[in-house]
């Protein structure tokens, strides 16, 4: 084999980090994997890229074909190539990550994933591979993006309060406690964080409180459509 062709050894693979959001914690989508290597361990969703398909139809395909998942918006995030990350030879993955309600989609783990999961990101156990980076890598992008442009529209009811919309964004930027007990972050601050997102004219007032409700109701909001897709197109600065 000459020098050249051994530069054409090398594998890829896409690994996929599906953030998912119920109104409580943040989660993770993770796989069982019921084959070698790594058998019975958790894993994010990912496979190897088939010698004639693109990247971004690779995501896609690997998805639903371990969790049943489709029509999600995956964004590439980064590629992973240390040189023993695999233990069975020289594999390259790509990272994706998307951010999405939970009971919007139904999982339905096939092929070798024995099982699918919703973990909650603070409690996610030692994975396989070098996914327990890969996971680290794609929440501190998500985390980046949602300061720079809004999130809520497709995770949150059509009417929502300030205090549903505020806990999304904790969920996603505060660090809660570890497994040992150690304080994470403290929760953003309410008058702060009702200020500048007002701030943003990204919200309808719509006149209505909260029914049914044990404590004072709260009042009802919804996005402007338009004014989120231009800021979702341009950016801002969501510094809380």
């Amino acid at each position: 084999m000459s020098e050249v062709e051994s530069f054409f050894k090398s594998a890829f693979s896409v690994d996929n980090v599906i953030f998912g959001f119920d109104g409580g914690d943040l989660k993770v989508l993770l796989i069982q994997r019921g084959a070698a290597p790594y058998k019975g361990k958790w894993a994010l969703p990912g496979d190897l890229v088939y010698p004639n398909e693109d990247l971004d139809t690779a995501a896609e395909r690997v998805l639903e074909q371990l969790t049943g998942l489709r029509g999600v918006y995956l964004e590439q995030v980064k590629a992973f190539g240390a040189v023993d990350r695999h233990p069975l030879g020289r594999v390259i993955t790509i990272a994706y990550f998307s951010l999405i309600k939970i009971s919007d989609y139904t999982v339905t783990p096939a092929s070798f994933a024995q099982s699918a999961k919703w973990h909650a990101v603070n409690k996610v156990v030692e994975l396989a591979f070098d996914h327990n980076e890969i996971l680290d890598s794609c929440l501190r992008r998500l985390r980046r993006k949602v300061r720079m442009t809004p999130i809520g529209f497709e995770l949150l009811p059509p009417k929502f309060t300030l205090t549903e919309l505020q806990h999304l964004y904790e969920a996603i930027l505060i660090q809660p406690k570890d497994k040992k007990g150690k304080n994470g972050n403290k929760g953003i601050d309410k008058r702060n964080f009702r200020k500048k997102i007002l701030s943003t004219n990204l919200l309808h007032d719509l006149n209505e409180v909260q029914e049914g409700v044990a404590h004072r109701p709260a009042k009802l909001y919804q996005f402007d459509r338009s004014k989120y897709e231009q800021l979702v197109a341009e950016g801002y600065s969501f510094d809380i």
